[in-house]
This record gives structure tokens, C-alpha cells and sequence, in this order.
């Protein structure tokens, strides 16, 4: 979250009208608008708005996204399988999808992500056809 919009959030927890917001903001910073502050004058209005009861929400490291719980990699082969079998193809099938997409030769040598990949184009073969998808 930018430090602007840290301002409005405490702005809005706080419940200040604009008058109030403006004055504190001249009080503290002596500017009459958020935009104008610098990085000392957010943080000397932070600290205002913490004083007044602002609780800021704990922050998340920046960059990092939390990792998703990835499916067992047997249950996507077993996916896979399921797709193949309602599609009446053989496993070759697959593999020439592994290696025509990843340039890896057969299914079982993928990662997570290309399992998942694959799942999902041969979900999309399954809608195209009309086949069922779950």
C-alpha cells in the first residue's frame, strides 16, 4: 500500500471530514493537500494519526507473493489420465502435448506448472469438443 493511500485509509478510520484532514495536514506538515508531502512530512502525519488511534494494517513483504498450495503431482497425472481416457487418446497424446509445450518428452518428467498447464489445455480441448470437464 503507498504511503498516500496509508494517509486516506487513516483519514477514513479515523472518520475525518475534509476541514479536519486539511487542518491537521497544515498543523503537522504545513501543506493543505497529501500530494505535497515529502518523506519526512508522511511520516510525521502517520505518526499524528497513530497518536489519534489509527491502527495500520500489517503490511506484506513487497515483491513476494505467498506460494500456492500446489496439487500433488500424482493427482494431476491422475487428472491428466482422467482427461485422456474421456477423450479416448492415448497417453502418446500427452507426451507429444509435454513436448511440443515444454520440450520435455514425456508427462511424468514435468514440473508443477507444466502439469497444471496441461490440465488446463486439455480442459480447454474437453470445452471445445463438448466433453465434460470435472
Amino acid at each position: 500500500m503507498s504511503t498516500l493511500a496509508k494517509i486516506h485509509v487513516a483519514k477514513a478510520q479515523l472518520g475525518l471530514d475534509d476541514e479536519t484532514y486539511r487542518a491537521l495536514l497544515a498543523r503537522i506538515a504545513g501543506v493543505r493537500s497529501a500530494k505535497d508531502l515529502n518523506t519526512r512530512q508522511i511520516g510525521a502525519v502517520l505518526a499524528e494519526f497513530e497518536r489519534l488511534g489509527f491502527k495500520p494494517l500489517p503490511t506484506k513483504k513487497a515483491g513476494r507473493k505467498a506460494p500456492k498450495a500446489a496439487p500433488d503431482k500424482a493427482a494431476m497425472i491422475v487428472k491428466i489420465e482422467a482427461y485422456l481416457a474421456e477423450a479416448k487418446r492415448p497417453w502418446a497424446y500427452a507426451d507429444a502435448m509435454a513436448l511440443r509445450m515444454f520440450k520435455v518428452e514425456r508427462v511424468e518428467w514435468c514440473d508443477g506448472d507444466q502439469l497444471r498447464r496441461l490440465i488446463a489445455a486439455l480442459g480447454y480441448d474437453a470445452k471445445r469438443h463438448g466433453r465434460p470437464t470435472e
